[in-house]
């Protein structure tokens, strides 16, 4: 396995084309959820790949939220439940600790996630809220808990 992690301007095109290819399968294919994929975060997104031969085996980006907020979002595994999904939110929360030092780091997760992300630290703190049609919680982690 192998951790890329770039600025959106470091990309190269077929790096962008392989990312865009995996997020619209799975969060507009799959989920048949017709909306917007490719947005206004991109391009000043840190985006991180984790790649299985050439392949990319998960995905995550990371931005700044707020002042002292970083967020994660786009959180893909391609394949479930064989820690590639874990590797790739690890490597999102010291991407998101080491860039931009927040106190909070957030995210918006598909509620059907939330143990997923409660591994990690994070915690529920809002309440159910459809996003896209798809019910979603916010989630933070206050950068000190962070699981190493």
């Amino acid at each position: 396995m192998v951790l890329s992690v770039k600025h959106f301007d470091e990309l190269t095109p077929r790096e962008l084309y392989e990312i865009y290819r995996l997020r619209v399968s799975v969060f507009v294919v799959e989920q048949n959820c017709p909306y917007q994929e490719v947005d206004p975060i991109d391009p000043v997104a840190w985006h991180l790949t984790l790649h299985d031969g050439g392949e990319i085996a998960a995905y995550a980006r990371v931005f700044r939220y707020a002042q002292d907020t970083a967020a994660i979002g786009r959180v893909i595994s391609v394949r479930r439940r064989c820690g590639h999904g874990t590797q790739i939110l690890k490597a999102a929360i010291e991407t998101a600790k080491k860039i931009y030092a927040p106190k909070i780091i957030t995210l918006e997760a598909q509620v059907y996630a939330k143990e997923f992300y409660e591994k990690q630290g994070f915690r529920q703190v809002s309440e159910p809220f459809l996003e896209d049609g798809i019910p979603h919680i916010r989630m933070q982690l206050f950068s000190s808990q962070a699981t190493r």
